[in-house]
């Protein structure tokens, strides 16, 4: 059975510890609740575990703005003026792969982040179905599965982050979500 942590900003540091740990989570991130775990290959086996997605799908990343431009991805200048914020990319890594990339604005996320280093996250679903939104809609179908869910009252819904593709100019957008290009 998961751990339920209050949402506020000294429980930050825990859920970056536990990821940093190993363990995978469920926690608001900057637009939706993300399932959540630190970027290694054992976490994404058991992402896709968990939400049934097929490993032709990969996550997104959450990083720090530090730790993307000290990455092998190549950054266009003019996202670094946008971020943080909810805006996924997808950018071009120096082994010729690409990956999806958001620098979160949320404070929490980013206090995570600190502690836990770079983290996947993905929509809080099983692949294919509606992402669910809320705290009481999560806990019933995913306490079983992951270690941990972050509880904040104030977390109602919301929209996806946009998702960009930023390998290409002009940038195509894959999907309209609450960043406004």
């Amino acid at each position: 059975m998961a751990a339920i942590i209050d949402y506020n900003p000294y429980h930050a540091y825990e859920v970056g510890e536990r990821l940093k740990g190993g363990e995978v989570g469920i926690f608001p991130c900057d637009t939706i609740y993300g399932l959540c775990g630190r970027v290694s290959e054992e976490t994404a086996s058991r992402l896709y575990e968990i939400k049934r997605r097929p490993a032709s799908k990969s996550f997104i990343t959450l990083m720090s703005l530090e730790d993307l431009l000290s990455s092998s991805l190549t950054v266009p200048e003019d996202l670094l003026s946008r971020w943080p914020a909810p805006l996924t990319a997808i950018l071009l890594d120096s082994d010729g792969s690409t990956k999806a990339v958001r620098v979160p604005s949320d404070p929490f996320v980013q206090s995570v982040i600190a502690v836990s280093g770079p983290i996947y996250s993905t929509s809080v679903n099983f692949s294919g179905e509606k992402s669910l939104l809320t705290f009481s809609d999560i806990l019933p179908v995913f306490s079983s599965s992951v270690d941990f869910i972050v509880n904040d009252p104030e977390t109602k819904g919301g929209m996806a982050s946009t998702l960009i593709d930023a390998t290409v100019k002009p940038y195509k957008i894959i999907r309209q979500g609450s960043y406004i290009i």
